[in-house]
């Protein structure tokens, strides 16, 4: 029994320990060191706000096209069989869609 007590308090001072070596091997950066980072924190915000911004320009028109032709199809095709839908698709794009 107190073997399994020595292993529950051994966990915190490990913990503390660990928390100890780590704050001493930690040191404050130089201005260099800092402004690189920040350089490379810029640059890493800028390239994601890229990516999103041409992603939203890709996603735009391709979501007006498909609402369009959502909207363009008969009011009543919510209550129409699948079966049904799925040839009016077909008789107004001229395409099969298989769906994979």
């Amino acid at each position: 029994m107190s073997d399994k007590i020595r292993e529950f308090l051994d966990i915190p001072q490990q913990f503390v320990r660990d928390g100890n070596q780590f704050m001493t091997r930690c040191t404050k950066p130089s201005q260099t060191e800092f402004t690189q980072i920040c350089k490379a924190v810029a640059i890493g915000f800028g390239v994601m706000g890229f990516i999103g911004y041409f992603v939203k320009l890709i996603h735009i028109p391709i979501n007006n096209i498909l609402v369009y032709v959502l909207s363009s199809l008969d009011a009543s095709i919510a209550h129409t069989p699948p079966v049904e839908v799925h040839k009016l698709i077909i008789r107004t794009f001229g395409v099969l869609w298989t769906g994979d």
